[in-house]
């Protein structure tokens, strides 16, 4: 391990937030992948006998309109959430590493172009945007990833373009241009993974966004469409029964906003551990 990465780590690990984020992530994460294991029952079993029951020892969360089970239901939703968080940033990180490198490599015209194009797409409100595509094409877990991700990408575009501006002119670049090797590979090969910190952090920030995001769609009624289990979609159960059955709104509610602010801390902890600028005091 080099001295870098040394020094990154134990400026994380000092970051006590971001360590307590990181363990809620991990758990969210061993939640999503043992659900059907740790599920006390099945997510869309009905039971009349027992519609709004309030949290109890049966039903540690309650039951919702149709006798489910909220507990089993928020398990599952937590795939749901984590899934589209990361296909969304996937795409978005993709997208947006491949425009912004060849903006910051090629400059001039290009680069002139790409960032107008970024600045339009910036001035359009995105959740609306988002609205009104999904109202279109119509709500589907594959079409909210799609969506989110073709209109997440603009902030890891300018990332990348900063930092391929300030690296296209470094010595091993120059090396590489002398050498012969092509556009492409100078641009896959030596540039783009040298950029890929303020990147890294960018895309852990955007699961956060994109969970956000998704469940406000399901909440919205254009989302994850029910029977499927989705965070969003048991918070709308909760806002037309908000005055019977209160569990449906809080329990899930605080499964957002914990997962959001989780996600969020750790990407400001990489963000201050990855900073050059904060390791001058030569720990």
């Amino acid at each position: 391990m080099t001295a870098s990465r040394i020094l990154f780590w134990k400026r994380f690990k000092r970051n006590k937030l971001a360590i307590s984020g990181g363990i809620v992530v991990m758990l969210l994460f061993a939640i999503a992948i043992l659900s059907a294991l740790i599920s006390p029952y099945d997510p869309s079993e009905i039971d009349r006998k027992h519609i709004l029951e309030p949290p109890g020892v049966n039903h540690p969360l309650g039951t919702d309109d149709l006798g489910r089970d909220v507990l089993s239901r928020m398990i599952y939703g937590s795939r749901i959430s984590l899934s589209v968080g990361f296909v969304a940033v996937g795409i978005a990180t993709a997208i947006g590493m491949l425009i912004g490198g060849i903006s910051g490599y090629y400059g001039k015209w290009t680069d002139m172009i790409i960032m107008r194009i970024i600045d339009i797409m910036l001035a359009i409100p995105t959740f609306f945007l988002i609205l009104a595509v999904i109202a279109f094409i119509g709500p589907g877990i594959w079409n909210i990833m799609i969506v989110i991700g073709l209109t997440s990408w603009m902030g890891v575009a300018r990332l990348v373009r900063a930092e391929f501006l300030s690296l296209k002119e470094r010595e091993f670049v120059l090396a590489a241009k002398a050498l012969g090797a092509s556009d492409m590979r100078i641009i896959f090969r030596h540039i783009m993974i040298n950029s890929m910190a303020p990147v890294f952090v960018s895309a852990v920030l955007g699961v956060a966004s994109a969970i956000l995001v998704e469940s406000a769609l399901s909440f919205l009624g254009i989302g994850i469409q029910p029977p499927i289990p989705s965070w969003g979609n048991i918070l709308t159960l909760g806002k037309d029964n908000i005055e019977i059955a209160w569990w449906l709104s809080v329990f899930p509610g605080i499964a957002i906003l914990i997962t959001v602010l989780s996600y969020n801390l750790v990407g400001e902890g990489l963000r201050d551990a990855l900073d050059p600028r904060l390791w001058g005091s030569g720990e």
